[in-house]
């Protein structure tokens, strides 16, 4: 009788063998077993804490100019400061919150508004800006100086953005309930027209281009300056501290007055990269450069 046995790889008689190659399933699912282990014990990266996510946007930010008064020993006038804030759509009413609520960043310098002050509602019309205020305004007490300069200040804060001209306010909407202001000046003057002549610090600023710009030739420079005799000049450096292009113009007023300055500057490419335009006053005492402003820039 010939004995017949079963087995996986074989036919069933064993006096008829031959080699049946295993199937593969088997050895699927133990590789899979195998590489299920060695990820359970892979270290993984820390998961987020509930409610932030893992790769979180940073917020946006937008710059602004705003005026802040500041007081010395002889003196009382405006400083300008360019702070960054929340990037917002309504970029009057930041402005605005940011002087009211904005921490001074030049030593002497500090806000006239009171900190409890609201800013209920800015409209604009054909330039003029009509700022509503909430009776917290009034509550301010920086006599006669301080409130023509703390009126000077909402007017130059607001003034800088090209939509608006001219500047009024009412309070708790009312234009009677605010009429005499702080006590000295008052509104009756109003609506109030920009006027840069109380502003002191920074002597020279810069409104283009802007800190990071891309720039090409001619390089547009603008700003404003209260330098003797109206004098200002600029240098552009290159990537390597090269200077490829130097000049001078003239501000619309010389001190003690600010004027206004343009001129545009033809260079030829040097080193690409982060360079710098240097705008700045000639001493007249030994040609030293003063009163500098450093403006980084990327040369093609």
């Amino acid at each position: 009788m010939s004995i017949l046995k079963t087995y996986p790889w074989r036919n069933k008689k064993v006096g008829k063998a031959r080699w049946v190659r295993p199937k593969k399933t088997g050895l699927v699912l133990v590789l899979a077993l195998l590489l299920a282990v060695v990820a359970g014990c892979a270290p993984r990266e820390p998961a987020a804490p509930q409610g932030e996510s893992p790769q979180a946007t940073p917020p946006q930010t937008m710059d602004i100019a705003v005026y802040y008064v500041k007081t010395t020993a002889d003196n009382m006038f405006l400083v300008r400061e360019v702070h960054k804030v929340a990037k917002s759509e309504s970029v009057a009413t930041a402005a605005l919150n940011e002087l009211i609520s904005g921490a001074p960043q030049t030593s002497g310098a500090y806000k006239v508004l009171p900190a409890d002050t609201k800013v209920l509602g800015i409209k604009i019309d054909q330039g003029v800006a009509t700022v509503d205020f909430s009776p917290e305004v009034l509550k301010a007490n920086v006599g006669a100086s301080g409130e023509a300069l703390g009126i000077s200040s909402i007017v130059n804060t607001l003034t800088e953005f090209p939509t608006i001209q001219k500047v009024q306010f009412t309070v708790d909407g009312s234009v009677d309930k605010g009429i005499d202001w702080w006590g000295h000046v008052g509104l009756h003057d109003q609506p109030f027209k920009r006027d840069l002549n109380s502003v002191y610090e920074p002597v020279i600023w810069v409104t283009s281009p802007t800190p990071g710009q891309s720039v090409s030739s001619p390089l547009k420079i603008r700003g404003t300056a209260m330098i003797f005799e109206a004098v200002v000049s600029y240098r552009l450096k290159d990537a390597s501290g090269n200077v490829i292009a130097t000049g001078n113009t003239m501000a619309t007023a010389g001190a003690p007055q600010r004027g206004e300055f343009s001129a545009d500057l033809a260079f030829t490419s040097g080193q690409p990269g982060t360079g710098q335009l240097e705008v700045f006053e000639t001493s007249m005492k030994d040609g030293s450069d003063i009163n500098k402003v450093i403006i980084p820039v990327v040369l093609p």
